[in-house]
């Protein structure tokens, strides 16, 4: 909401001349007057002259030597320099008064000059000068905003003269007004944390208004344990910490600064510059390996901390001596100095199946980090080797992205939030990772760090065999005991079978005897088969190596052993390799009822096709009994040389169609060789007596006549 006001100024001007010139409102810039209003040449004396144009009124009242000026509807962008002034005779804009102006917004839409943090019991003390030359004038007061209005909590009376010290007191509040200094000076004693809010010196103008003069942002809190840190630094050993703490308050310079740790609440200093001689000035002050320099003139105070060691983890802030000598704190940092990456323990393990999405978010609240790039790294012998990397941004706030391979990485700075996403997962994938954000030394800053596991999945039924292969490093996990073990809890791990003992009771019905594992270390390949399935068997395994007391994953299965239906047939071995990752035993226990309508289906068609064969085997069989019938009843020619077989004859049907004969053509080629018999029909007459160089035997086939019934 703008403020609206109405500006009147009654100026006096006591040349004698000067009521036969002129007179104008100018508005300063760049030291020249640029006429807003202007009245025209006076043609008498004791005369009062108006000009009035837009939302300016200039009145020039010759008998009271008087300019008086009017702008109503004021606005911000209002605010500058004006000048009454008249026209001389060369045609310059001489001043006869100037002012500043200033046109302000609603109290609540006016951002505080100041933050004030004290600690709760402690006594607020500020200064507020002011400058313009009526003010001394007018009432002060110490107002609390509230919804853009000022409630007065204390106020001084009317001021009697000039110089004077015009003091109030109301409850826990005093107020001076020292006209001498142009300042108003506020006490606040026993502060609560209810005490928090914003406050304003204001003076009472003429309208009833009050009318800012400095604005603060107070905030009162409890013991500093209870205080959250406003920003978190994450430095590696051996690194230096480097840190900035502006302050804006108008006394703080005038204030020693000291680098405090926070132990039970209290402010142990590390290093304190030593009371300030003048301004602008730079104080600075070394102890060990702390240096803290004050500069006055940017109102900053700059922190260095080198060789940093983890056991300089904790809270610190920047902190100045107030009156009472208390630490007031500036700026609050939790310093994490951490070791070596592969010493860090992750902050979190994330379990993932073959080809599914990793998907994590990593969040910041250090103050500089959003000005950083990210990175998503794999840590390997305690680097960082960035898979994705954002570049450097460019503006804030900034969604920043970046992609190579599967890996996509999203700074968010708006959010402060880094997003990981990893598609396509695979065993070989399962290692250290971590979010980090690139320093100015281009080291990587971890921001969060995950333990990923990819696992392969199994399935199989109850009372198959299962197969599985483990094929390993023979650098990394070459020598040692291969160990197949049953997870239980977050990070036990039960030993079902072992390299270097194998298990001789295959009859038993626990899972170690039924379990055989086998070490191929030429082919680098560890063998396990698991015999008999059981429901129970189901859960998580490790294919590791055993290196001291300590068990190495070398893979990772999620194993499913479904029940067999009644009516289902039982599958034969079921294995699994590496590459594939699959499993021959059938689908598992929640595709049973599927399998179960499918195998009733599949049967009612095996029925009607062996019913469909049967039928077609009877009716063929009926046919050749027929067929055969009917050609014992055939009539051939008697041949006249056995030789005539060799050759094809074709005989014609009778002309009678009654007759109950039929005439086929018999198409004979011989491919016999010299040893192989020689069958022939003939009627015993014709059988030669048996040669002693010929191997031929003779039989007598006789053809039982058959019924007229029966024929054809």
């Amino acid at each position: 909401m703008e403020l609206r006001a109405l500006l009147l100024l009654p100026l006096c001007f006591p040349a004698r001349t000067d009521y036969q010139q002129q007179k104008a409102w100018c508005r300063v810039r760049d030291g020249q007057c640029e006429p807003l209003a202007e009245t025209t040449k006076p043609a008498q004396y004791s005369y009062r002259n108006t000009a009035t144009k837009g939302k300016l009124t200039i009145l020039d009242d010759g008998l009271y030597r008087t300019v008086s000026i009017t702008m109503t509807n004021l606005q911000t962008e209002d605010s500058g320099t004006y000048s009454c002034a008249y026209l001389s005779d060369s045609s310059q804009y001489i001043p006869l008064w100037t002012i500043s102006l200033i046109v302000f917004k609603a109290l609540q839409a006016q951002p505080p000059d100041a933050e004030k943090r004290q600690a709760e019991g402690s006594t607020l003390s500020i200064q507020c000068p002011y400058t313009a030359w009526t003010d001394y004038q007018q009432q002060k007061a110490w107002c609390r905003v509230r919804d853009g209005q000022c409630e007065p909590l204390a106020e001084t009376t009317k001021p009697a003269g000039y110089p004077y010290r015009n003091t109030a007191t109301k409850g826990k509040l005093t107020i001076l007004d020292d006209g001498l200094y142009s300042t108003v000076s506020i006490t606040m004693t026993n502060l609560q944390t209810e005490d928090s809010g914003t406050y304003s010196c204001a003076y009472l103008s003429d309208s009833s208004w009050y009318i800012p003069l400095r604005t603060i942002s107070l905030i009162v809190f409890k013991a500093l344990q209870a205080q959250p840190p406003d920003a978190e630094e994450r430095q590696a050993e051996g690194s230096t910490l480097s840190i900035q703490c502006p302050y804006t308050a108008w006394t703080d310079y005038q204030q020693q600064k000291a680098w405090c740790r926070v132990r039970d609440g209290q402010c142990e200093p590390l290093a304190e510059t030593t009371k300030p001689a003048g301004y602008p000035y730079r104080n600075t002050a070394t102890k060990g390996k702390v240096t803290i320099l004050d500069d006055r003139q940017y109102r900053t105070v700059y922190i260095t901390m080198t060789s940093l060691q983890a056991e300089d983890s904790g809270t610190y802030y920047c902190a100045y001596r107030s009156d009472s000598s208390q630490y007031i704190p500036l700026w609050t940092i939790s310093l994490i100095v951490f070791k070596a990456l592969q010493a860090q323990p992750p902050d979190a393990e994330e379990r993932q199946a073959e080809g599914s999405t990793l998907s994590i978010r990593c969040p910041y609240t250090a103050r500089t980090d959003y000005q950083q790039q990210k990175a998503w790294c794999r840590v390997r012998d305690g680097q960082c080797e960035p898979l994705a990397e954002t570049t450097k941004p460019a503006g804030y706030p900034y969604r920043n992205t970046a992609t190579k391979g599967k890996v996509t990485i999203l700074d968010d700075r708006q959010y402060r939030t880094v997003s990981i996403t990893m598609t396509s997962l695979q065993a070989e994938d399962s290692g250290t990772y971590s979010c980090a954000y690139r320093h100015n030394s281009y080291w990587y800053i971890p921001l969060w760090t995950i333990s990923l596991i990819v696992f392969k999945e199994l399935q199989t039924w109850e009372r198959d065999t299962l197969s599985v292969q483990c094929p390993y490093s023979g650098l990394v996990y070459g020598m040692g005991t291969k160990v197949w073990c049953r997870r239980e809890g977050q990070t036990a791990c039960k030993t079902v079978a072992r390299s270097d003992y194998p298990s001789t009771r295959h009859n038993s019905q626990a899972l170690q005897d039924r379990t055989l594992i086998q070490d191929d270390t030429q082919k680098r390949t560890v063998n396990i088969t698991m015999q008999k399935m059981q429901a129970q068997d189901s859960g998580m395994y490790w294919c590791a190596l055993y290196r001291g007391r300590e068990l190495i994953r070398i893979m990772d299965f999620q194993l499913s052993v479904s029940k067999t239906s009644a009516g289902t047939p039982l599958s034969g071995t079921a294995s699994t390799s590496l590459t594939t990752l699959s499993v021959t035993a059938p689908p598992p226990s929640s595709n049973v009822h599927t399998f179960n309508i499918l195998s009733g289906v599949l049967s009612i068609l095996f029925i009607l096709a062996l019913t469909s064969s049967v039928t077609l085997c009877v009716r063929q069989h009926k046919q050749l009994k027929r067929r055969g019938n009917r050609q014992a009843e055939d009539t051939y020619d008697k041949p006249e040389d056995i030789a005539q077989l060799d050759s094809t004859e074709r005989m014609e049907s009778p002309k009678d169609d009654g007759e109950d004969l039929k005439y086929v053509t018999l198409n004979y080629k011989s491919r016999l060789s010299d040893e192989d018999p020689l069958y022939c029909n003939v009627e015993r007459s014709q059988a030669h007596r048996k040669p002693e160089d010929e191997n031929v035997e003779y039989a007598i086939v006789a053809l039982k006549q058959l019924p007229t019934s029966e024929k054809g």
